[in-house]
């Protein structure tokens, strides 16, 4: 009993304490009346394939997903790292929207970042 007491502790604990993935800069450069190209810096401690931040999603305000940007492999040497999606549509009543980074062990970050286009 005592080793599984001890195993789940380590298991909560390393869950509890994986940290956020941080965005730490969000450009963009408005194509067309309604495309966009959105270039996000990221800053996570990934481990590797079972822990990395491994997206960042747009969101409306109401909460509808505009876009994502898969990332497809761990950047566990280079911190922070800057990706792209291009040419990505929101609608011109859209003043704002936010931004998401994704862990690929505890999910969508808690902070997001809040990108105003007009």
């Amino acid at each position: 009993m005592r080793v599984l007491t001890i195993f789940l502790l380590t298991i909560f604990s390393s869950v509890c304490f994986a940290s956020e993935v941080e965005i730490i800069q969000v450009k963009t450069e408005k194509t067309t009346a309604q495309k966009y190209n959105v270039t996000v810096t990221l800053e996570h401690a990934d481990e590797g394939w079972e822990h990395y931040a491994n997206a960042w999603r747009i969101y409306s305000a109401e909460g509808e997903l505009i876009g994502e940007r898969t990332l497809h492999h761990p950047h566990v040497k280079e911190q922070p790292f800057t990706r792209s999606l291009l040419g990505i549509t929101i609608p011109s009543e859209h003043s704002e929207v936010e931004i998401v980074a994704v862990c690929s062990k505890t999910g969508e970050s808690k902070k997001s970042y809040t990108l105003k286009l007009r």
